[in-house]
């Protein structure tokens, strides 16, 4: 592995490893009920749906390189606070569900064609996609939690996954591997169209 790509790789695995620990340090028995970040950061990595979602913006952030590399991993954790908060209000969102399932299978679809747009454009497919996770993220708040700690567990979580998918695109990239992420790009499609056909 080239010197450059082990550096980035080691600096994105030192900060998921940070994450986990993060994680752990608060779901430990010696925090009373862990003021809802432990159930905050176990949400995203719970369920297919939302794993490979994350999974793919940081592919797909990879893929497009650039600007995106920073933009489409922030701007998802952000959109999905706004959603969050619309399910803390009480706000209704139509068609959680399916949004969710679409996203895992566009996300797919752009990485195995390796799709690029312009970053605004990216960025505003992620937000979209975003805003249907962070509402199902913030609808399933248990009661007596702290909807401020929980959203902090969710973000801490999807940050790790985005990263964990970037590190991916990135070393993958490096080691001339580039069609193989591709065809992972086709596998979190046919899931997302999975999902997307129970979702309808």
């Amino acid at each position: 592995m080239p010197h450059s790509s082990a550096k980035i790789y080691g600096r994105l695995s030192a900060l998921a490893i940070a994450a986990l620990g993060i994680g752990s340090a608060f779901a430990h028995p010696g925090h009373p009920d862990a003021f809802g970040f432990s159930d905050g950061f176990a949400h995203p990595l719970s369920g297919i749906d939302h794993l490979l979602a994350m999974l793919a913006v940081g592919l797909w952030a990879a893929q497009n390189k650039r600007l995106a590399l920073w933009v489409l991993p922030l701007v998802f954790p952000l959109t999905m606070v706004l959603g969050a908060l619309l399910a803390f209000a009480g706000l209704q969102l139509p068609g959680v569900e399916t949004g969710i399932a679409a996203s895992v299978a566009v996300l797919g679809l752009l990485i195995a064609f390796a799709i690029r747009m312009p970053v605004w454009a990216s960025a505003a497919v992620v937000s979209v996609f975003a805003l249907f996770h962070g509402y199902a993220h913030g609808s399933e708040l248990p009661h007596g939690a702290s909807a401020l700690w929980y959203g902090v567990g969710f973000v801490a979580a999807t940050a790790l996954l985005h990263l964990a998918g970037l590190a991916i695109g990135l070393v993958a990239g490096q080691k001339m591997a580039a069609q193989a992420v591709r065809v992972g790009g086709i596998a979190i499609a046919a899931v997302g169209g999975y999902l997307l056909s129970g979702a309808i």
